[in-house]
């Protein structure tokens, strides 16, 4: 059963993603336009993911919003409505330990590949939340503040965010005390007290300096990758 679309709060009114980028792309003759964003990457715990949604172009649905203006009431709500709208969408996952061994820059590529290969279909072009190519290929438009200006950016926003969340309160069960199923992995107060008394799970990504001064009673912690610029160049 889809749910029924939010009540739009009077803030988010004014503040609606449009067609514009889309439909420049197809009117140049593209006919697959993929609009990609990431979630996850500001987490101490969890997956980096990435979302890629393809919009048709003869339905419409409202009231999409860049995830993070969205409660997560509104997110689960809109969820359905958007990966039943979408002509063809798909989120990428780089593991804790894939952004560990990897390095962040590596791992949202990674993320990014994995997405657009789920799609089971080839790009012309994507549309990239951001100010910084991580999908590659030449095929690509960067949208600095994307999420708020760009439909299926924003859609691919909601898909990401609403898939990771569930994700990672699947995991609170596995690990109680850290409230995943509240923080989603992300830093906040009680998970960093849950952190300095137990130490890291296996979910947490090991490598971020933050946890240099954990107790590590039973994990292993790897020798983190040199640091890399986002545009691929050892610092």
């Amino acid at each position: 059963m889809v749910a029924s679309a939010p009540v739009l709060r009077k803030a988010l009114k004014t503040s609606s993603p449009s067609l514009a980028f889309e439909r420049a792309l197809w009117e140049a003759g593209n006919d697959v336009v993929v609009g990609v964003d990431e979630v996850g990457r500001g987490a101490w715990a969890g997956p980096l993911s990435v979302g890629a949604a393809v919009l048709p172009k003869e339905r419409r649905v409202y009231k999409i919003r860049d995830s993070k203006m969205l409660t997560e009431v509104e997110r689960e709500a809109l969820y359905d409505r958007i990966a039943g709208w979408c002509a063809a969408w798909s989120v990428g996952h780089a593991s804790q330990e894939e952004c560990d061994e990897l390095g962040m820059t590596e791992a949202q590529r990674l993320a990014a590949r994995r997405a657009i290969g789920g799609l089971g279909v080839v790009p012309d072009r994507v549309l990239v939340d951001g100010s910084w190519d991580f999908v590659g290929g030449g095929r690509t438009d960067r949208l600095v503040k994307g999420d708020r200006r760009c439909l299926s950016i924003a859609a691919a926003s909601i898909l990401a965010k609403v898939t990771r969340d569930r994700m990672m309160r699947a995991e609170a069960a596995h690990f109680p005390g850290y409230d995943f199923e509240l923080n989603k992995g992300y830093p906040c107060p009680r998970h960093k007290v849950a952190l300095r008394g137990m130490g890291p799970t296996s979910i947490h990504r090991r490598t971020w300096v933050f946890m240099d001064h954990l107790p590590w009673p039973s994990c292993h912690r790897p020798v983190p990758p040199e640091p890399e610029d986002p545009q691929g160049v050892l610092l």
